[in-house]
Parts: C-alpha cells; sequence; structure tokens
C-alpha cells in the first residue's frame, strides 16, 4: 500500500511540472495514521479540468484521499465496539461540512461509520474462518448539498487471525494393515490433520504429529504424519490388532498449542511363517469291507497357524505297500484329510492297511524356508472289518454276441458269481423280468448259462440289454446284479449299392490319369461306420480304353481317365459299369452302372456345357450372340426351305405341260418309235458311239436323290447292247426313289424295224384278251400295281363268259 502512494504521489509531481497553470499548495501533509488510518491530501475542488491543445492546455486531475488497507482483530470479547480505521479527506477543514457515507458488505450491520468524524468501528466479534475480509465503499458528501466531493472509493477490511482452531483428522479413525514380521520402517499408513486458522500468519496452523499411545510398536513422522513399524518380528499369531493414538497440535508443538487427536487401528496381515502339525502322530481307523468304491472311510486332521491360503494343507499318501488301496484328498472348508477307497475290500484277504501321510503347505513363502521343511508327518492304521456280503459276479458287466435268425434255444455265453464269504453259500441265477419284458432269453439258474428263446432279427432290435440277478442260498436277501448286453450281430443279406445315382461328366480336354468323380456305397445291413466296401471294374471293362475303377481304400472310389481327348462329336455319353463287394458275411456283391457325360470345359478345367446343340457354337459367345446366330440360321433355313419349294412347284408344271414328258407317252397309246429309224424318240448315235455317252444318266420323270454309279459303255455290237440294257434293267427294278406311279421308261430299241418289232399293245388288243397276266406277279414289286390291274381284268372277264354260258 506504501508503494501505491508514493508511485502515486511521482505521478501527481510529474503532472504538476508539465501543467500550465501553477499547483495548488497542498493543504495538510501526509501523516502515517497506522492499520486502518488514512492519509489525506489537498487536490483542487474540480473533478476534471478542461482539455486544450499542447502541454499548456492540460489541467492534471488528482484524487482526494488514498484508502489503506483496514484489520479488525476477529473474536473480540470487549464491551464496546471494536475501533477499526478512521476515513478522512482533505477537504474536510474540520468545519463539519463533510459528510462520510459507507456502503457494501456488512454496512450498517457489522460495520458502522461516524459520518462526521469518518471513524469506523466493528459492531460485533468476528470469525475469520467464516469470513476473512469484508469489501466496502466509502464516500465524501456535501453535508448541505448532498453533492459527493469525492468519487466513490473501496477499501478492504481484513479480519486478522488468532489461533483459535485445534487441528483436525477429517478422514479418522483410520484402518491400516501391514505384514506380519515385517521389518522395521515398514510403511503402515499416512495421516493429515487440518487445522482452520490461517496458514499465512503466524504458526496458527503449523502442526505437529506425535504418538500418544501404540509405542513401541510403531512411529510417526512429526512432520508428514508418515506411520510405520518401530518393532521387528511382530507376530501374527501373538497378537494381530493394534490401536494407536496419534495427536495433531499447532503452534508448531510449541507451548499453548491446540491440540486433535485420532485413533489409528493396525491389522497384522498373515505370512506363511508356521508349518502345518498333526495333533498326533498316529491315527487307527474301522473300515466295512462293504464300503463302496470312492466313498471316505475316514478322516484326519493338521492344524496350521496361519490363516487363509497360507493354511491351506495338501495331504499325500507315502508310497507303500497300504497305500495302494487309499487315496486322500483335502476337505476345502476345514482343511481336513479325507481318505477315499480306491479299491474294493476283502476282509478274508486282507484283515488291516498301515501307511504314512504327509501334510505339506500349498503356498510356501521363500523367506521363512530356512526354518525348516513346512510338513508333518503321521502314520494311518485302518483295520478292515468282516461283513456278510452278496454274491460277487467276475466282471463288472457283460457282452455277448448272437447271429441274427439264430435258432432258439441256443446257448450264447454264461455269466458267474461267487459267495466271497467264509461260508461260501451257492448261487443262483434269474433275469429280472423288468429288462426283459418280451422274454427273448432264457437263464439256466445253477450253471448262469443264457440261451435265446426265439429268433433275433437285428433290424428290429440289434442289442439287448438284460439285468442278471445272482441271490445266496443262505441269505435270500443278498443279491447283486450285473447287466448283460446281447448284441445281435448282422447276417449279410442285403447287396451294397451306389450311395446315389452319380451324374458324371468328362471334360474333353481331359488327360491322362485324371479322377473325374469320386463315388461311394451303401448298404442297408448295418451302420456304415461298421462297413467296407471294394470297388473294382468288371471283367469285361478291363480293356475299357477311356476309363477305369481306382479304389481308395476308405469306402470311395473314384473314376479315373486312361485317355484323352474326348468328343462329343464321336460319343456323348459313356457308361462304365462298377463292381461293390462289402465285407459281410457272407459278402454279398452288385454292381452299379456310372453314366459318364463328355462336357466342353474351360482351359481350368471349370464346366461350361454339356448339351449337344453346343458343339458347333464357339466357346466364349455370350447368350445374345447365341440367340442373334440362331435366329439368323432360321431365318436362312426358311428361305431355302421357300426356295426348294417353288423350285418344285415350277418343275411339276412344266413336266406336265412338256410334250416331251414320259407321261405323255404313256397316255398316248398311238405314238410308238420307230424302230432303228426313229431319231426323233431317241438318238441311236448315243448307243453306237459309246464316246457320247454321258456318266450320271438320270431318269426323266423323277428328280434323282441318289447319284448312281458310272456305268460302262455299251460297245457297236450285239452283245453288248443287250448286256447294256440288262444293266439298265437291273438299276431301275433296284432304284428306291422310282415316283409312285407307273411310268415308261426305254431299255433298247423299239418300233418299225426293230428286231423285238413294236411293243406297243394298240395292235394286240384280241390277242391281250387271252393272254393269262400271272407271270407279272413275279416280275418284282415294281409291276404289282400293273399285275393287280391285269389279274382283276382276268377274273372279270372269266366271270362274264361263266355267265353267258
Amino acid at each position: 500500500m506504501l508503494a501505491r502512494n508514493c508511485l502515486l504521489l511521482f505521478l501527481w509531481y510529474h503532472l504538476q511540472e508539465g501543467s500550465a497553470s501553477p499547483a495548488p499548495p497542498i493543504g495538510s501533509p501526509s501523516l502515517p495514521l497506522g492499520p486502518g488510518r488514512m492519509a489525506g491530501r489537498a487536490r483542487p475542488r474540480t473533478l476534471l479540468g478542461s482539455l486544450r491543445n499542447g502541454p499548456a492546455g492540460f489541467q492534471r486531475v488528482k484524487r482526494g484521499w488514498v484508502w489503506n488497507q483496514f484489520f479488525v482483530l476477529e473474536e473480540y470479547m470487549g464491551s464496546d465496539p471494536q475501533y477499526v480505521g478512521k476515513l478522512h479527506t482533505d477537504l474536510d477543514q474540520g468545519d463539519s461540512a463533510v459528510k462520510y457515507t459507507l456502503s457494501g458488505e456488512g454496512a450498517g450491520s457489522i460495520f458502522t461509520i461516524d459520518q462526521t468524524t469518518g471513524d469506523i468501528h466493528a459492531l460485533r466479534s468476528l470469525d475469520r474462518e467464516e469470513k476473512p475480509y469484508y469489501t466496502l465503499r466509502a464516500q465524501a458528501v456535501d453535508l448541505n448539498s448532498n453533492r459527493p466531493l469525492e468519487p466513490e472509493s473501496e477499501f478492504v477490511i481484513k479480519v486478522q487471525d488468532i489461533n483459535d482452531n485445534e487441528p483436525k483428522f477429517l478422514e479418522g479413525p483410520y484402518r491400516a494393515t501391514v505384514p506380519e514380521m515385517s521389518p522395521v520402517g515398514t510403511y503402515v499408513t499416512q495421516v493429515t490433520a487440518t487445522d482452520a486458522d490461517d496458514p499465512t500468519y503466524g504458526n496458527s496452523a503449523r502442526v505437529v504429529y506425535s504418538i500418544l499411545h501404540g509405542q513401541p510398536y510403531f512411529s510417526v513422522d512429526p512432520k508428514t504424519g508418515v506411520i510405520k513399524t518401530a518393532l521387528p518380528n511382530m507376530d501374527r499369531e501373538v497378537k494381530e490388532q493394534y490401536q494407536v493414538l496419534i495427536q495433531a497440535k499447532d503452534m508448531g508443538g510449541q507451548l499453548g498449542g491446540l491440540a486433535g487427536t485420532t485413533v489409528v487401528n493396525i491389522t497384522l496381515s498373515d505370512v506363511n511363517d508356521n508349518p502345518p502339525r498333526f495333533s498326533k502322530s498316529f491315527f487307527h481307523l474301522r473300515v466295512p469291507e462293504s464300503s463302496a468304491v470312492g466313498s471316505a472311510v475316514g478322516r484326519i486332521k493338521a492344524h496350521d497357524l496361519d490363516v487363509g491360503r497360507n493354511a491351506e494343507v495338501e495331504y499325500t499318501i507315502v508310497p507303500g505297500d497300504g497305500g495302494a488301496m487309499f487315496d486322500i484328498t483335502t476337505n476345502d472348508h476345514n482343511q481336513d484329510g479325507v481318505i477315499i477307497l480306491k479299491r474294493p475290500l476283502d476282509y478274508e484277504s486282507k484283515k488291516a492297511y498301515t501307511f504314512k501321510v504327509d501334510a505339506s503347505n500349498a503356498h510356501l513363502d521363500p523367506r521363512f524356508q530356512t526354518f525348516g521343511a513346512f510338513k508333518d508327518t503321521a502314520t494311518v492304521k485302518i483295520n478292515v472289518l468282516d461283513v456278510d456280503e452278496p454274491p460277487v459276479f467276475n466282471k463288472p458287466a457283460y457282452v455277448m454276441d448272437v447271429y441274427e435268425d439264430t435258432p432258439a434255444g441256443t446257448i450264447i455265453g454264461a455269466v458267474t458269481a461267487q459267495d466271497l464269504d467264509a461260508s461260501s453259500s451257492p448261487v443262483r441265477y434269474s433275469i429280472d423280468w423288468r429288462s426283459d419284458l418280451d422274454s427273448y432269453f432264457d437263464i439256466d439258474p445253477a450253471e448262469g448259462t443264457i440261451s435265446t428263446n426265439e429268433m433275433l432279427d437285428r433290424e428290429t432290435l440289434p442289442w439287448h440289454n438284460i439285468s442278471i440277478v445272482a441271490t445266496k442260498l443262505s441269505d435270500p436277501v443278498l443279491t447283486s446284479r450285473v447287466a448283460v448286453s446281447v448284441h445281435v450281430l448282422d447276417i449279410n443279406e442285403f447287396p451294397p449299392e451306389l450311395a446315389s445315382p452319380y451324374e458324371s461328366f468328362v471334360c474333353e480336354n481331359a488327360k491322362v490319369g485324371q479322377v473325374i468323380q469320386l463315388f461311394s456305397a451303401k448298404d442297408q445291413d448295418v451302420p456304415n461306420s461298421g462297413q467296407q466296401f471294394s470297388f473294382k471294374a468288371t471283367k469285361d471293362e478291363v480293356r475299357n480304353k477311356n476309363f477305369t475303377i481306382r479304389d481308395f481304400g476308405n469306402n470311395t472310389a473314384g473314376i479315373v481317365t486312361k485317355r484323352g481327348g474326348f468328343r462329343r462329336r464321336s460319343q456323348e455319353i459313356y457308361h462304365l459299369p462298377v463292381v461293390i463287394e462289402d465285407n459281410g458275411y457272407p459278402p454279398k456283391s452288385s454292381t452299379g452302372t456310372l453314366t459318364i457325360r463328355v462336357c466342353g470345359c474351360a482351359a481350368d478345367g471349370s464346366l461350361l456345357t454339356c448339351s449337344a446343340e453346343a458343339i458347333f457354337l464357339p466357346v466364349g459367345l455370350s447368350t445374345g450372340a447365341l440367340i442373334a446366330i440362331l435366329l439368323c440360321i432360321v431365318i436362312l433355313l426358311v428361305i431355302v426351305v421357300l426356295y426348294v419349294g417353288l423350285k418344285r412347284q415350277k418343275k411339276k408344271e412344266t413336266l406336265m405341260s412338256s410334250k416331251e414328258d414320259i407321261r405323255d407317252n404313256v397316255i398316248h397309246y398311238d405314238d410308238e418309235g420307230g424302230g432303228e429309224e426313229d431319231t426323233h424318240a431317241f438318238d441311236m448315235g448315243t448307243l453306237r458311239n459309246p464316246k457320247v455317252v454321258k456318266d450320271n444318266l438320270f431318269r426323266r420323270d423323277v428328280k434323282p436323290e441318289v447319284k448312281q454309279g458310272p456305268r460302262a459303255p455299251p460297245s457297236k455290237d450285239s452283245a453288248d447292247i443287250r448286256a447294256f440294257i440288262n444293266q439298265r434293267l437291273k438299276e431301275h427294278d433296284g432304284d428306291n426313289s422310282a415316283p409312285p406311279y407307273d411310268s415308261l421308261a426305254t431299255y433298247a430299241y423299239e418300233g418299225n424295224g426293230s428286231v423285238a418289232e413294236s411293243l406297243s399293245s394298240i395292235e394286240s388288243l384280241a390277242v391281250d384278251a387271252e393272254e393269262d397276266y400271272d407271270y407279272l406277279n413275279e416280275w418284282g414289286p415294281r409291276f404289282k400295281t400293273l399285275a393287280g390291274i391285269f389279274g382283276e381284268q382276268s377274273e372279270a372277264r372269266s366271270d362274264s363268259t361263266n355267265t353267258e354260258h
């Protein structure tokens, strides 16, 4: 505050030096007024001067009062109000013309001001811990005009602290844990006390820690409050809980300071520093010989002074003759050693067992292994008590096999039970009727042999589970039971067959030795898990050059190619027989057929198509392209069909209208050849000159569809001509392309001047009426129609003759 006042005076002095008007005289010099007093100064009555251009036109402004910080002592107990300080301005000339006002925090209720003198008093006792300071505003006004003489000024009244609060442990009482057997100086916990007094003023809030109760086991750091162990080897088994009283005193622990206390409850945590110990070195137990295997026959106990996991005990039987009959486990709840029977007891064989048991810790602490072995040993003796027991079967269970369809009365096996007691009573056997309701089996009561009562069927019931009861004759109440499982064996009745109708394919680009299909078999006799199938090709297929069968030995086989380069155009489908044989008794076999289709594949072996239509299609065309190609083909076929139809129609019209048509010669009977001299109907030069004979002669009345082989031209002599005519006759007789109507074909010379004379029927009408036409039937199928026509005429003629007569 003093530095601020000096700075203001320095600034005020320099402002006065630069002002054009002379500085007014200082009314009153500044006086040190002590705490709460104000240093008054003279200042001009006008608050603001007019501003002019240049340094000469500037008028200074200075404050009329400067406040120091006021202090008031807290917890004031006097009868009069506590004096705080005085407000004063250099405008107050002591004529009571100035009035002082006070506003802000606590003005009027806590603090009051004398309006004339400016003295401030506190009306009540203040608590710094409740509120450390108050901010107020003071103003000096003219008493007559009530006009402010000075601007309102703000100042602070600070409550001065006294040591009226003792240190307090806000988190107490404390709980802490430290392992037992810890070395001196091991950290336990830290306590902290707080003092509400002002830590910046005096020693009122300076706290010092000390132990009032808990020595010599623990110590505390005076400044930090950290508690540590002060005594070595503190044993939890001797004392587990400690209560330590910690004091915190302010004023640095000096006389007159206030103090507070707290309690720290310290627990020693357990470490594994104690081995287990048996309460006695010999344990004697008694066990009936009828005790079941796995049952508990006795308990022993080893005590460990530790707790928790450090007290967990592991029991082990020392290897020996007696220990092989028993086992020992640890009860997790009470750490008892439970002795378990591992094998059946027999009083008649052995009456007592003796063995040793070790008890040791499960979790060892390496710091204490130097103390010795952390285990203890005791001896256990078990006496076996004699009990009258039921008969005992020589097997825990029986399994018997029998083939299905075995005749009734066949013995399939036997069971045996004995009375192991000293009396050795005879045993009788029976079948529990509830396990064999249909009476499939019978048993000999004395011998224990089991036989069938009727024929068994594996497909109906493959397993029969029955219960055999053995009863002691001397005591029928003592009975024992044994389970007998009868397995009905399968007789191989069904041959194996292919597991499914396989659809196989082979690529056209397949390679030699490639497996193109895996297949398996099935059999109705027994489940698949018990079958073994073998696969091989038939004897006829051994020489097959296309495919073979490879048996993989795991109930599967494969089709293997023996060559490459398959073509769908040559053969699209192959059939491969395969012989399948099972391992039943007696073995059965069957032959199945595998169908293999030749398909088009890509270079990587992926299937493209197997349809025959796709043979001529290029690989890789899209569906749209294929449809376009097919459409073009259809259009071309339609055009060709229309063209062929029109051409046939035109040729038909020409044939029927032409006078040169052969059928014209058939209709007009008055037209006959002129013999050798006739050159219009037939060119004789063709017959006489072999060089002009053309190859591939065709009939004029039918369109040739099958080409005839070339004929040798006839020679000039009559023998060659006859041979030529006979050859043409044979050709026409065997011609399958002849039309369905009769037509005329020229075979040789006819007409006037020929050796055969005229062949026309015009001049032989009378002779034909007398002629028999039966010989036409011998001429072949070509003259069948003609023979029928003349045959009907002959019959009609004979009928008319008979009528006339």
